[in-house]
């Protein structure tokens, strides 16, 4: 069973000529299948600590590993290819590309990882299908809706196959209809193709959903529903 572990993680800036902890002594450990929310305060390190996790971001100390091998220690390469493959990113802003239709922004990822074919350009049909954004698949994203472009976001990074999908606010731009549809679509989705859902918000009514549920706070990670 895939893993993703946490260990004794730590982060501090340097502001001011003083050190500012973000982050400190972190330990959480994330498999398939189970999905946890972390909450906390605007600028209380969550955003921070999901880009660690996904190997965007290096920890002042600590390390981070994935089925036990450290992200650390990983080449360029072996790290990119690593994300790609096993992680997905779905962000408050959906990050698409102005100049590409939806259906070409959706296939990036699998261009990135020489894997645009026959089979999967059929797949992301099925995905924009499910997510209800089929019949934008020829449109510019200007033309789409909020909804809908975050729709789009999370259909990019569902394209291959990720274990672990990292949420951060992702309906945080979104009406309370549109988001609560997205939580939604998240929650299914991640049931049916057994995705774990590592989720950085601060909207009650999404961690609602979640059994997994830690408070970032002072800089220190605390369980809730223990």
């Amino acid at each position: 069973m895939n893993k993703l572990e946490c260990i004794n993680i730590s982060k501090s800036f340097v502001v001011n000529n003083e050190s500012l902890n973000v982050l400190k002594n972190i330990n959480l450990s994330v498999t398939e299948n189970l999905n946890i929310a972390i909450s906390g305060k605007s600028g209380a390190g969550k955003s921070t600590l999901l880009h660690i996790m996904a190997g965007l971001d290096k920890p002042s100390s600590g390390l981070i590993k994935y089925n036990k091998k450290s992200l650390l220690e990983m080449k360029n390469e072996e790290l990119s290819k690593t994300r790609l493959l096993n992680f997905g990113f779905v962000y408050q802003f959906h990050h698409l590309l102005d100049d590409l239709t939806i259906a070409e922004n959706i296939h990036m990822p699998l261009m990135l990882n020489n894997n645009l074919n026959k089979s999967t350009k059929l797949e992301t049909i099925d995905i924009m299908k499910y997510l209800d954004i089929y019949k934008r698949k020829d449109h510019l994203p200007w033309k789409l809706s909020g909804g809908e472009k975050q729709r789009a976001a999370i259909a990019r990074a569902l394209i291959n196959n990720p274990k672990f999908l990292f949420l951060d606010e992702p309906t945080g731009n979104l009406d309370h209809e549109n988001a609560n549809h997205i939580h939604d679509l998240l929650i299914e989705m991640s049931n049916s193709r057994g995705i774990a859902l590592i989720t950085a918000t601060h909207d009650n009514e999404f961690i609602k959903l979640f059994k997994n549920v830690y408070n970032l706070e002072n800089s220190i990670l605390s369980a809730l529903n223990e």
